[in-house]
């Protein structure tokens, strides 16, 4: 294999153009061995091996700045850049990240784990070089995989144009996110990819284009005015980049590495902001990846011959967090026609799919754009709907200003579902969700809920659309399987604000919110005498004042447990609520520490955090030695 003889790429350089086909097939043949005994982000990385060669071919990496976005199409760069022997271990506990990431790698400009940043970013690079007289220097953004409907993308892309700045931006058209793209971008981008007269005409364009700098400036002006107008007319429509300030150049095919090489090549000797825009298929090279794109955006373990997906050896009775959510939103649907669902991209993710089949005049993949789905459920909700807006925890921090500002301020009536609350896993620092609980219980008007099972997660989402219910509710739950194997129960409404007593006690009481609740009995269970009382909280904002009365007048040790950040958390509105109606307690918080955590299997990373069953089984017992 010619990938043996790669390690980073200098080495790539060495090699004559002619290999670069093989190379290709060398990194797709690896990616797709490796990611079947460890699975990962397999249909994205494979649709760019090609865009991947070309363009550390072709740029001087790692003094040319070239940005992942999103990141989980960063495989093949992985594996050229010094990596490919650590590649097995990505995602696991004390290996790479699947994700860019600035202190893992020199030819990591850029961390991209969540989407839609790199053009910011890329162009902060590319300024910074232009001020430092580095007018070699090149800063490229790859943006694809459903990262360019993000709001930042054209937040970058209005002001890209304004500066004289050595940027390209290179559009990975796969027509994918997780799920299909969606939206007036994606049919704009069809219709250039489809239009037969522009794309015949555009080669020619191209090649006068690739010779301004060789033209008197005038001439130059009035080839782009011309090619502009040709655009403009063939599409019947203005070019949507152009018309920001980037020229325009493409589409082209994003697995032809040999003309991909030309092409950049070419561009490198064109100044100002540039947008290539590649066509490239998700799944390139294994026919069931091609075929299912949805399915092997994140397949799991597969056959790495024959392509068959490996089910789990002792699948979980249980149903999934996510599974429960999207049964339970169609259950209600049906019996209220003013639920409707809310979702930016994550239809599969979250499981709205399941309502999608059933009722998809009522449901709604805003592509990805979290600050769009919070205002627009905003707005459904001002004229009497009632949205279910579920955002994955971590995804939710890009929308904290519409909560605050358009939902909690006008007090309207959007059920928040967060799905992947707390850790998370292989996905690590960018995705857990650490954070929500803290970020959330400062804003007024919002009440905030964690169930800590199937059951109770249908109840909240029951109670949350209750005509009685004033106000955003946020109802936070976990990634993964739950506890129960009959869930499926009477709805009943869980009064606002209110915990519950789950096991009596003496000396020490623990306090918990959410499914990381689950653990408490556990650890309690191995204690030998009753002395330990369990609280499940369910409502962290308003926080059960009469129930944590009862308590710290029965109890002077007192433990805390979450699935978050325990600055700001449930362990500080204990604290808060101590100091406030003047109660003495030791109280011991157990939750994420005040750091980024890393990637590894849940139950590592809450051993890690030190609060799985054994830590705080440990902090019981080091309450009842004092």
């Amino acid at each position: 294999m010619i990938l043996d003889k790669i390690n980073t790429p200098e080495d790539l350089r060495q090699l004559p153009e002619d290999s670069l086909i093989q190379l290709c097939a060398d990194i797709r043949q690896k990616i797709i061995e490796d990611c079947a005994e460890n699975p990962g982000h397999l249909g994205a990385s494979l649709g760019v091996i090609e865009l991947t060669v070309a363009l550390h071919y072709v740029l001087n990496t790692p003094y040319d700045n070239l940005i992942w976005d999103v990141g989980h199409q960063s495989y093949a760069h992985k594996i050229l850049t010094g990596r490919k022997d650590q590649f097995k271990m990505k995602r696991q506990f004390g290996g790479i990240s699947g994700f860019p990431k600035m202190s893992e790698s020199k030819y990591d400009s850029f961390g991209t784990g969540h989407s839609s940043t790199s053009i910011s970013a890329a162009l902060g690079m590319a300024i910074a070089a232009k001020i430092n007289g580095e007018t070699d220097r090149q800063s490229v953004a790859v943006i694809g995989d459903g990262s360019m409907t993000g709001g930042l993308a054209f937040e970058a892309l209005n002001n890209a144009g304004v500066h004289n700045s050595n940027l390209l931006v290179i559009l990975n058209d796969n027509n994918m996110a997780i799920d299909p793209n969606i939206g007036g971008l994606n049919d704009y981008l069809l219709d250039v990819t489809t239009s037969k007269t522009y794309n015949k005409l555009k080669e020619d364009v191209w090649h006068i284009l690739g010779k301004l700098n060789r033209i008197s400036p005038g001439m130059r002006s009035f080839i782009q005015n011309v090619d502009n107008s040709l655009k403009s007319l063939l599409l019947k429509r203005s070019n949507l980049f152009e018309a920001m300030g980037l020229r325009y150049f493409g589409p082209v095919d994003g697995h032809d590495v040999n003309h991909l090489v030309k092409i950049l090549r070419d561009m490198k000797k064109i100044n100002g902001p540039k947008l290539l825009h590649c066509i490239t298929v998700k799944g390139k090279g294994l026919k069931q990846a091609e075929a299912d794109q949805t399915t092997w955006h994140a397949p799991g373990k597969y056959n790495k011959d024959t392509g068959e997906l490996i089910k789990e050896q002792n699948p979980s009775p249980t149903p999934k967090f996510q599974d429960v959510f999207g049964y339970t939103l169609l259950e209600l649907a049906r019996t209220n026609d003013k639920i409707l669902g809310i979702t930016p991209a994550m239809p599969t993710g979250c499981s709205l799919n399941i309502m999608m089949k059933e009722m998809p005049e009522r449901c709604f993949d805003v592509g990805i754009a979290e600050q769009h789905a919070v205002t627009f459920s905003a707005g459904l909700a001002a004229k009497g709907f009632i949205p279910y807006c579920n955002i994955y925890s971590s995804f939710m921090q890009r929308a904290y200003d519409q909560v605050i500002h358009d939902t909690a301020l006008q007090n309207l009536q959007v059920v928040f579902c967060l799905d992947r609350g707390g850790i998370v896993g292989a996905d690590g620092a960018t995705h857990h969700g650490a954070y929500d609980l803290a970020y959330f219980r400062c804003i007024p008007n919002l009440t905030i809920s964690a169930p800590l099972n199937e059951e109770e997660l249908r109840n909240l989402m029951y109670t949350g659309q209750l005509p009685h219910q004033q106000g955003p509710l946020v109802i936070r739950y976990p990634r993964g399987n739950g506890f129960m194997t009959n869930w499926k129960t009477p709805f009943q409404e869980l009064p606002i604000g209110k915990g519950r007593c789950m096991i009596e006690g003496e000396e020490i009481a623990l306090l918990s919110i959410g499914a990381i609740g689950n653990l408490a009995p556990k650890a309690i269970a191995r204690i030998p005498r009753p002395t330990i009382g369990w609280y499940d909280m369910r409502f962290l904002k308003p926080i059960d004042e009469e129930l944590l009365h009862t308590i710290f007048s029965k109890f002077k040790k007192i433990i805390t447990l979450e699935d978050g950040t325990i600055i700001g958390g449930l362990g500080s509105a204990v604290i808060e609520f101590m100091n406030k109606y003047h109660y003495t307690a030791r109280v011991s918080r157990l939750g994420i520490p005040d750091k980024f955590i890393e990637h590894g299997s849940q139950q590592q990373l809450y051993k890690l955090c030190g609060y799985d069953e054994e830590a705080i089984y440990n902090q019981i017992c080091s309450l009842l030695k004092e």
